[in-house]
């Protein structure tokens, strides 16, 4: 059973990691996220949830205004050919599904079988904004808290300067 957003802030605060949360409508493009969270302080993301031919997964985490190459992208992160993930693939790996992915779906992932790979000037700023594993909550954490829960999780995020695509 994937966890719940109740279940991640619990991991969190567990983990001692302050955050906020803010509830509103379902944002399911970088559009919605604009008009509903735009003015809360910090950097908003958005998330890619990709396979390469050998089925590899990667969630890349992204400021939600940088664009992505996905032709330059498997040079950057040292993979194959890369390609969106299936919504089926998504909720049965990060117990989600599309409009939800942020970097707190690797509660979900105790095997550690996704790699994440996160923005390097986006882990430099104060603040993230990210769904807590639902499009109709945002929630506000520092970069290393961030990388703590993660870590916490099994996973060892890359950090990757996408301005270099």
């Amino acid at each position: 059973m994937p966890a719940t957003p109740d279940d991640l802030l619990d991991r969190l605060a567990a983990l001692e990691i302050a955050t906020t949360t803010v509830d509103h409508p379902p944002a399911f493009t970088v559009e919605d996220g604009e008009a509903y969270v735009g003015h809360l302080p910090g950097v908003h993301v958005k998330n890619l949830f990709l396979c390469d031919a050998k089925k590899k997964m990667w969630l890349v985490t992204v400021p939600w205004d940088q664009t992505i190459d996905l032709k330059g992208l498997p040079t950057l992160i040292d993979s194959k050919r890369l390609s969106f993930g299936s919504p089926d693939r998504l909720l049965r790996t990060l117990g989600v599904t599309p409009g939800s992915v942020s970097p707190f779906c690797v509660i979900n992932d105790s095997d550690a079988t996704v790699q994440v790979v996160l923005d390097a000037w986006m882990m430099e700023q104060a603040l993230i904004n990210a769904h807590p594993l639902i499009n109709s909550k945002t929630t506000t954490i520092e970069p290393t808290d961030l990388l703590k829960f993660m870590r916490a999780c099994g996973h060892a995020p890359r950090i990757v300067d996408f301005r270099k695509i």
